[in-house]
């Protein structure tokens, strides 16, 4: 059950809102905050909290590659795979973060520490290849960078 906390903050959340539906991403980034993704008995919740079916939350659910499905790791690396970042050099950006967490994209290492996702664009062609991590962004990678900002996470 929604916590009277995270129902409290989904109020404020959507009170600009015209209608529910309208609603359900913010309410769907408010739940995620708390727990980290959005499980299906959370999404079935968020849902009768907003007096809507359980598929057009899960259709918004699905869309936004921000809201997790799955559990995730503690950390968030985005590899932006735009054709910026395909010119400079994504694909062995991409590759060294594989070696050197023996994840692929949509698996999580087995520490629970980092999850590795695709992201279309991270509006940051100026400095690409680029990746996010935790909403930070790193750009004008090579695999000496990759090592520096992955040896602060860890």
């Amino acid at each position: 059950m929604l916590s009277d906390e995270i129902k409290s903050e989904i109020h404020c959340g959507i009170s600009a809102c015209p209608t529910r539906r309208c609603a359900i991403l913010e309410a769907l980034q408010i739940v995620q905050r708390h727990h980290g993704w959005i499980s299906d008995e959370r999404l079935r919740e968020v849902a009768e909290f907003l007096n809507l079916t359980v598929e057009e939350v899960d259709g918004v659910a699905t869309f936004y590659n921000r809201i997790y499905r799955k559990p995730v790791g503690r950390h968030i690396i985005l590899v932006c795979d735009s054709v910026s970042c395909w010119i400079m050099g994504f694909e062995n950006i991409l590759d060294h973060i594989q070696k050197r967490l023996g994840i692929s994209f949509g698996e999580t290492t087995s520490d629970g520490r980092f999850t590795l996702l695709p992201i279309q664009c991270l509006g940051a062609c100026e400095q690409a290849p680029a990746i996010m991590i935790d909403g930070q962004l790193y750009g004008y990678l090579d695999r000496d960078k990759i090592e520096a900002i992955l040896g602060g996470y860890e």
